[in-house]
């Protein structure tokens, strides 16, 4: 009877066992497999497509994945100066594979190029119950053909004529939101010089006040001269002017 007993090892038992069709349906390698049938039936940790975490409640046992958020979508937004400053509203368009969905944006006062708003919720489905990802809008401020900003300021140049710059001048000064400030240019005022309105400038993100309106001046030379004026740029010139 004894030349009839034989021991047999794991790999006797499972010489011909096709491992990678198991590990196909269900998730498991071998290591898996054996573990299970010769290392008991605790609850040890097994991975299986996809990488996500199983905890096992038998031999072929698993829960339901984890519910897992949705992915965020990513645009840039285009805005006027006149809109970043003040504030105001717009339409954007977003793909989200299964069509364009058309939402308002706010745009609050004061925003500045590289800033970014969240609308949550409006991303793409998350998976396995979990919540939806959020929409994150990159805004880019176009520049504008009269004004410049620079951080919570406007700047506009002005242009004045050298006996202007010389004896002093009232400027009329449009701002931004179309209305007319008055700007006293006192005598002897170099080219470049920046005059300040204050209070006339861009909203404080999320703050309260505003910065200020900057005049730059441009002293326009003359180029060319009558000989009358001439004449009298040349006794100026005597004089030291």
């Amino acid at each position: 009877a004894d030349g009839f007993q034989q021991r047999f090892s794991q790999e006797d038992i499972f010489s011909n066992f096709d491992f990678g069709q198991v590990f196909r349906e269900f998730g498991f390698g071998s290591e898996d497999v054996l573990g299970r049938i010769f290392g008991g039936m605790g609850g040890r940790r097994v991975f299986g497509r996809g990488g996500g975490g199983y905890s096992s409640g038998g031999p072929f046992g698993r829960t339901a994945q984890q519910p897992q958020k949705g992915t965020d979508l990513v645009m840039d937004m285009q805005v006027s100066l006149k809109e970043a400053v003040f504030g105001g509203s717009k339409v954007a368009g977003f793909n989200k594979g299964a069509g364009v969905e058309r939402i308002t944006v706010k745009i609050p006062p004061g925003i500045s190029s590289g800033k970014k708003l969240r609308i949550a919720g409006k991303g793409q489905q998350g998976a396995w119950g979990g919540p939806a990802g959020d929409i994150l809008i990159k805004i880019v401020v176009a520049p504008h053909r009269v004004f410049d900003r620079k951080g919570d300021n406007l700047i506009i140049s002005r242009e004045i004529t050298l006996t202007q710059a010389v004896l002093g001048t009232q400027l009329e000064v449009p701002t931004l939101d179309k209305k007319k400030l008055s700007l006293k240019v006192p005598p002897g005022t170099q080219s470049q010089t920046q005059l300040r309105l204050k209070g006339h400038g861009v909203p404080r993100f999320n703050k309260t006040g505003r910065g200020d309106l900057y005049v730059k001046i441009m002293v326009r030379l003359p180029k060319s001269l009558t000989p009358e004026q001439e004449e009298l740029f040349k006794q100026l010139a005597d004089q030291g002017f």
